[in-house]
């Protein structure tokens, strides 16, 4: 039984237009300023490219460091990933940029990454678990490497 079950004031169900109105307007005008599920996305990518880029920058690092015989195809390859990953996320930059997204601090509790991000007024935040982050960096790390082994084959 709640509080407000001896209060006959909450018998009718009855909505005033002008505030249905209100309601609806509130609605709507949240909706458009929340981002849709391809902004998710982009945010997303924007969130995992910089983590992608420091892991490749580390295994050419690794490399450059090692002696190894065929160290400067695998040189070679690392920096082209490195350029095809920074020209991602310099046109992901652009489009967040555009749509009026900004993406703004991270901030770690327990194993979930979050991030701050504002949609056209509306700022909520963006989180992601490590397990997560690391399965979905090495499913995009496979994808380049077949684009980048697709042109190399192209090539020929």
């Amino acid at each position: 039984m709640s509080k407000l079950d001896g209060n006959e004031r909450w018998k009718s169900k009855m909505l005033l237009t002008e505030h249905q109105e209100q309601y609806e307007n509130r609605r709507e005008k949240n909706s458009r300023k929340q981002p849709t599920e391809e902004e998710f996305k982009m945010i997303r990518d924007y969130i995992l490219l910089p983590y992608m880029l420091s892991m490749v920058q580390k295994s050419i690092e690794d490399i450059e460091n090692h002696s190894n015989l065929l160290k400067q195809l695998y040189l070679t390859a690392g920096r082209a990933l490195m350029n095809q990953i920074s020209t991602d996320l310099y046109s992901l930059r652009r489009e967040l940029s555009k749509r009026n997204i900004k993406i703004i601090s991270d901030e770690q509790a327990d194993m979930v990454i979050y991030h701050r991000f504002i949609c056209r007024g509306y700022e909520d935040r963006f989180g992601m678990v490590r397990d997560v982050m690391r399965a979905e960096i090495s499913i995009r790390l496979s994808k380049y490497i077949k684009e980048l082994v697709g042109r190399m084959n192209a090539d020929q």
